[in-house]
């Protein structure tokens, strides 16, 4: 399947900022400084890319190649830390679940397509989406001193991703358009695990 490259970009970049954006409230809840909330929200925002590349042994890191990635981050804890510092009392968990699922239906997508880019095998570049969608978040609540949600709240999250990522690369076999594939994978995936999450659905307990 063809992804044109400025569709991938636009889902990486997307992607990030979610990302980032979930780091920074958990880290302002945590009362954390102004490197503190850069940390968290840099690994949540890289974690899962980061992760994907070593393990198919892609150098440099996709952050390295596109170092505009991690200067927005650097600039938008500084403009952001002030700013949810003052919203901290309305942040909900709510708002990093929305995050966290939209980011996970766009790094997923944005995994697969980087698996399938470097030859792998469909089943491996549908975990390697699965990985670049969850990653983010673990190193995010680890680092938080959290249990990562994705194994506490019971709740389909990494599945919703495997779904999705089959569902690209079904669509890949019929010969789908690559862009209209991604985005479509990528809200199913959001969508889903919102669903779960608001009506509770819980799997294994």
């Amino acid at each position: 399947m063809h992804v044109p490259d400025h569709v991938v970009t636009a889902i990486e970049i997307v992607a990030i900022l979610v990302g980032a954006f979930s780091g920074f409230i958990e880290a302002r809840r945590k009362r954390m400084d102004l490197v503190g909330v850069f940390t968290v929200a840099f690994i949540t925002a890289f974690g899962g890319g980061t992760l994907r590349d070593i393990l198919l042994d892609k150098r440099p890191l996709f952050w390295v190649i596109h170092q505009e990635y991690a200067i927005l981050i650097f600039v938008l804890a500084l403009v952001a830390s002030p700013a949810i510092r003052t919203l901290r009392q309305i942040v909900s968990e709510r708002l990093i679940v929305i995050a966290d699922a939209v980011g996970l239906g766009l790094f997923s997508v944005a995994g697969v397509s980087s698996a399938l880019d470097a030859h792998m095998p469909l089943f491996i570049a549908s975990m390697m989406g699965v990985i670049t969608g969850i990653f983010g978040g673990v190193l995010r609540d680890i680092v938080c001193n959290e249990v990562p949600m994705v194994f506490r709240d019971g709740k389909p999250y990494a599945i919703c991703a495997f779904i999705g990522n089959w569902i690209f690369l079904s669509m890949g076999m019929l010969h789908v358009s690559g862009d209209f594939a991604l985005w479509s994978s990528a809200l199913f995936i959001t969508t889903t695990r919102l669903l779960a999450w608001k009506f509770d659905l819980r799997m294994g307990r």
